[in-house]
């Protein structure tokens, strides 16, 4: 599983503000940059739990897993 991920952040007033670029939808918001980046991590490894728990469900029985590297 790929580990390392690009995040996006910026302030904007008094909130920092960020995404992940690989990941469709992980986006958070924060008052400081540290507690965004940790929020960040946080809500990425959800997403990556749910998006494999999601995906071993719709494939039902029978299937296997390939590794697959870009």
């Amino acid at each position: 599983m790929k580990t390392d991920y690009t995040a996006v952040v910026k302030q904007v007033g008094a909130w920092w503000i960020g995404w992940i670029e690989e990941i469709p939808g992980v986006n958070c918001q924060e008052s400081t940059h540290e507690e965004l980046v940790t929020s960040l991590r946080t809500t990425l490894r959800e997403a990556l739990e749910l998006n494999k728990e999601d995906a071993l469900a719709a494939a039902g029985a029978d299937f296997q897993e390939e590794p697959i590297a870009i």
